[in-house]
């Protein structure tokens, strides 16, 4: 395992799910309209809302890919025509994907002093339940008692599970925050899209029927991640007669050349809505979401700003460089971010256990070429560490 002199902060750690993750604590009644599991063809298969659902190959996770097998090809150092054939030998589910002490036992090995950690099939059930807003409460909030059983949201103040939070239903959305942190939750995951408003229609990030849950974090002092996941992007890809289905680790050459980007999407009405101006105590993480979308972002934020400052409280790049974190792929031009956003809104992210992901997470450091050791701690470390605390200037918390 690498070394880097200190224990490190990941702030791109997962799970993998039990297999009763949108099960145990959902009432049974709901079970059709939310997850069930059903044997297909001899094979175990998840459905949501009644349809077999291929957000992940396999769901129940055993056997999984080895960590970190996809490494040389995300560093474009080799094609993959047949993913199969990148991802190699499957390995059976280890303890620690799904076992929080086995999981300490391993960070210790790893040279890992704390992480966040994230769903692997849950940032992509929204989506799939979204024409359904009763489900899809009913079904999130089993999915964080689960989470609070399993895994904890602050568990030895090392392991820092994601909280997930929808705006589906702005009530709903309070009272789950609420009880939230009183479970000492750190960070919540809200997805990067627009919401669904029950009715056919969507609403923005920045819509006033938010106000009073992005006012309850910014009274507590909550991380608000934004991780990668299903943004419900499928529409841009129909207009390009491309299949819109979200299944992980398919891929397609125009799929991948296709400018959506949900998470500029998501600042950008954060920040022309006034919501992180009005709430300075809101911090913002983007996580698996690279670095490569912040240069046109930031242009575009400076060009609107100039053309109509009128609509802005204030400078919205200097929003975004006070109250966004990015955390970037390994292989993106992370000396080309430092320049853009400082070292201190910087968050080293593994991606652990995933295919996609470090199978040594610290060994991200080898990719910090040219940062100086102080800054290799904040992106490695500090960064991430000062997240999981409740804003210093949060009141109640």
């Amino acid at each position: 395992m690498t070394e880097v002199g200190f224990a490190a902060f990941d702030a791109d750690n997962h799970y993998y799910e039990a297999t009763d993750a949108f099960i145990r604590h959902v009432d049974p009644r709901m079970h059709k309209r939310c997850m069930q599991w059903a044997t297909i063809d001899g094979r175990e298969r998840l459905l949501v809302a009644g349809r077999v659902n291929r957000f992940i190959p396999n769901p129940t996770f055993d056997p999984v890919a080895r960590p970190g097998c996809l490494d040389d090809y995300f560093r474009g150092r080799i094609p993959a025509a047949d993913m199969r054939e990148a991802f190699g030998k499957l390995e059976p589910i280890s303890a620690a994907y799904r076992n929080r002490d086995a999981r300490i036992e391993l960070m210790d090995a790893q040279g890992l002093q704390a992480c966040f950690l994230f769903p692997t099939l849950g940032v992509g059930m929204e989506a799939a339940l979204e024409h359904d807003v009763d489900a899809l409460t009913a079904a999130f909030g089993g999915f964080n008692r689960w989470l609070a059983d399993d895994w904890g949201f602050a568990y030895r103040d090392r392991i820092f599970a994601a909280g997930y939070l929808t705006l589906a239903d702005p009530d709903w959305a309070l009272d789950e925050l609420d009880w939230l942190i009183a479970n000492d939750v750190r960070v919540v995951n809200v997805r990067p899209s627009s919401v669904p408003d029950g009715a056919g229609g969507r609403r923005s990030l920045g819509h006033p029927a938010h106000e009073p849950v992005w006012q309850r974090l910014d009274e507590h002092g909550i991380t608000v991640a934004m991780h990668s996941g299903d943004s419900g992007y499928g529409f841009v890809l129909e207009h390009w007669g491309v299949n819109s289905e979200f299944e992980s680790f398919r891929y397609d050459a125009l799929k991948s050349l296709l400018t959506y980007s949900p998470i500029s999407d998501a600042l950008a009405s954060l920040l022309a809505e006034g919501v992180l101006s009005r709430h300075r105590n809101l911090r913002i993480a983007t996580i698996e979401t690279g670095s490569e979308w912040v240069w046109p972002f930031v242009k575009k934020l400076a060009k609107t700003y100039s053309q109509q400052r009128h609509s802005f409280e204030e400078d919205p790049l200097e929003v975004f460089r006070r109250q966004v974190w990015v955390s970037p792929y390994y292989e993106d031009d992370l000396n080309g971010l430092r320049g853009l956003i400082g070292a201190d809104h910087m968050l080293f992210g593994s991606d652990f256990p995933h295919a996609e992901g470090l199978a040594d997470p610290v060994s991200f450091v080898h990719d910090l070429d040219g940062f100086s050791d102080d800054e290799i701690e904040l992106v490695m470390r500090a960064n991430g560490l000062s997240l999981t605390e409740r804003a210093a200037a949060a009141t109640g918390a």
